[in-house]
Formats: structure tokens, sequence, C-alpha cells
């Protein structure tokens, strides 16, 4: 398919790709690595990357985003960096988290140093300045002994990579079965935005929900890693305002060579979808959370209910999103951002204890961490980490699965 095209060209929404053509023959999986493998968001995990709020900075109005305080639209969001209460609350709780995972065995890396205050230029834009290092999982991404570095969607976060990237190098060269991707860098230029789309009222959101057309259009390849969950050989991809369908196609063609299954999912009652952990969780093989506000798109659970998997509603969140954090962009479903340990422990955010209750009763053990503060940067504990290493190998976990390939 030719993706080329002038602007507010508009790709078909994608389909879960599921038809009466087998999979071509798989490559054989690849040897695994002892520096980088990770395959799916459960195995037994051995390293982890936890982000840092070192030098963050307020996220700037731009095309891809329009940062507001919560309850108080009509007052000017902040800019520049965030004050170092800000910072240090955030750092203890990401402290936390660290040494949480030390005490389960876990090798904990951190970001590198990097000034988010600066601004950035390009010959497509400029920016007054970055964004933070608190959130590695929407940048950096594991698939098996590969590491994908995101396009990103919004020009703050455009730099992101950097402080992993002493990280990247050093993994890359420890080990030559380790794979680096970095994915084409999009514009990010006035074109690649829809900046009409901040100014729809919900009720023409709505009317266009099926659409699935948001603030970014189709021409460029653009996604975050955060849309992106690992399921063995199965990848699920959601369409949102920071992953288009040009950027799933670019997934596609650049997995499914290497064995790998994608599939695009959609969520049509989230208005503003942005990062599929919030949403559609998977926690063990066979289980996935649900958001009881956000179902799947009629068709699309088919592959899982075939394939005996169950899908369980959370219960409501503890905070409502009035009481969120002021600066937080998130909505209250960051409650249901966990972070498996393995297929047998999860860590769910302190103050959640009704989740907490639900995970135990599905025979986890459940590890708590205090992590309001890091709210406020944009993510909870799945956004926060990047898990290098996991133990285990690429496993099929829908064997009654007919699958489309895209090429």
């Amino acid at each position: 398919m030719d993706l080329a095209g002038v602007h507010g060209t508009s790709l078909e929404p994608l389909p879960l790709q599921m038809g009466d053509r087998a999979m071509p023959h798989d490559p054989a999986t690849p040897q695994d690595s002892l520096a980088v493998n990770s395959w799916n968001e459960w195995d037994p995990l051995e390293e982890m990357i936890v982000g840092s709020a070192d030098n963050a900075s307020f996220e700037p109005t731009e095309p891809g985003s329009r940062p507001a305080i919560r309850n108080r639209p009509e007052t000017p969001f902040p800019t520049g960096p965030k004050s170092q209460e800000a910072v240090d609350l955030a750092n203890e709780e990401l402290a936390g988290l660290a040494d949480l995972l030390r005490s389960q065995g876990v090798t904990v890396r951190r970001p590198g140093p990097h000034d988010f205050s600066a601004p950035v230029r390009t010959p497509d834009f400029e920016v007054e300045n970055q964004y933070c290092a608190v959130c590695p999982r929407d940048v950096m991404i594991t698939m098996g002994n590969e590491i994908i570095e995101a396009t990103m969607s919004r020009r703050a976060r455009y730099f992101e990579y950097q402080p992993y990237r002493k990280l990247v190098y050093e993994y890359w060269n420890s080990d030559p079965r380790v794979g680096w991707t970095t994915a084409p860098k999009p514009s990010m230029a006035d074109g690649m935005y829809r900046e009409e789309f901040w100014d729809w009222p919900l009720e023409k959101r709505h009317e266009r929900m099926h659409s699935f057309e948001f603030c970014v259009h189709q021409d460029e390849v653009v996604f975050d890693a955060a849309d992106i969950s690992r399921l063995g050989r199965d990848i699920l991809v959601q369409e949102s305002m920071t992953t288009n369908r040009a950027g799933v196609h670019w997934l596609k063609r650049h997995l499914e060579p290497r064995g790998f299954r994608v599939h695009a999912v959609h969520f049509p009652l989230d208005f503003f979808p942005s990062h599929i952990d919030c949403t559609f969780v998977p926690v063990r093989p066979g289980l996935i959370l649900t958001n009881p506000d956000r179902p799947l798109r009629e068709g699309e659970e088919a592959m899982f209910l075939r394939n005996d998997w169950e899908l369980v509603d959370v219960p409501e969140p503890v905070l409502g999103n009035h009481e969120m954090p002021q600066y937080c962009q998130s909505s209250k479903w960051l409650s249901m951002n966990v972070l498996s340990i393995s297929p047998t422990k999860v860590v769910v955010e302190e103050q959640e204890k009704p989740l907490q209750d639900l995970m135990a009763k599905l025979d986890f053990e459940v590890f708590t961490v205090p992590f309001r503060n890091v709210f406020e940067y944009g993510g909870s504990l799945h956004c926060a980490t990047w898990d290098v290493r996991r133990r285990g190998t690429r496993e099929d976990y829908f064997p009654d699965l007919d699958y489309r390939p895209l090429v």
C-alpha cells in the first residue's frame, strides 16, 4: 500500500487481522540474548529500566498536545521546569519502585541525565522546552531480542530517546544477538497535525468515533511505544492520538517477517485514546484486565474468546477524574497501569485497594508502592518502566487464529 499522499489523506481503520490465509513460514526463533530478551508483559522479570524525574519540565502546548490544569481549564498551563519539590516527590516514589524490584531479584537501571528545559528546533518545527524521562515505556520497547525506539508523536518528546541511548549502546555492544531499530522520525511539521481536532465538541467526537481520526494525520509513520502490548507471537497496537495507521503499518511490515503477528485494536468510546496500558492490560497468559469505560470494538474480542482468554473488568479507581493531580493529563484509569513481575506477582499503586483485592482474588501475590506523585508526569507503574529482560521465549498464546499478514 502506498502511504504517500497529500496532507489529510486517510487510510481506512485497520481491522483486527484475521482471515483464511495462514501465516507464511515462520523464521526460526532467534537465539535468546543474555542481555535483551522480553517477549510479553508478564514473564519473570530480570532487568528493568525505571524512569527518573530529574530536570523535568512541563509539557508545552503544541499541535499534538494541549495540556490544561485539571478543573481550571481557563488558567494558563505552567511552562518551563517543574519545581524541585515536584521532582523530589516523584523521584522518591520512583526510587521506591526500584527498591521493590531489587528486592525481587531484578536488576534496575536508570536513564542518563538530560536537560529537558532546552528548546528543540528542527527545519520543520520548534518548541520551547522538552518534557521528562519518567515514562521510558512511551519511547522504548523490547521485542524479543530487539530494542525498538518509537517515532513519538509530540514535538517536546522528539529527543526523549537520548536519556536511554547510553544504555542501548551498552546492550547492543554486549551481545551480537541484540537487535536495535530506530523507527523513522516524523517531521512533526504543522501539516502532520489536525489542529481543529482540539476544538471538536464531544458530540462531534461521538459522531466520528468509528473513523478513528484524531489529532495526527495518516501521511507519516507515527507511534508511541506505549500503544503496543506484547503477547508472545502476537502484538497488539492501539490506533490512537499517539499512533496512527501508518505507524501500525510500519510495525506490521517490520515485525511480520520476524514471525510476529500484529493486530490493530480500537476502543471507540475513548475519545482521547493515548497508550493502551490504561485500557487493555495483559497480566499473564490467558488473562487481560479491561477498562469498563472503554470496551473493544465489536468483533475484536473474538481473537481472545476463541483462544480461551479471560477479559476481566477492573473496579472503579479510588480517585475520580476530578481528584487527580492538577497537572496530570491522564485519566483516572492510571489505576489499572499495573506492573507484572511474573505471572504470579503484580505491583499495584498503594491506594488502589479495590484493584489489589481483585488481583489477590485472581491468585496474584500483590505488591504495593505509593505512586500518586508520579501521576503528574503522565504515567503510573507500567508507564514508568521499560523491561529489557524477562526469563522466557516467544510462545503462541493464540493457536486458534488464522492470520492475514500485510506482506
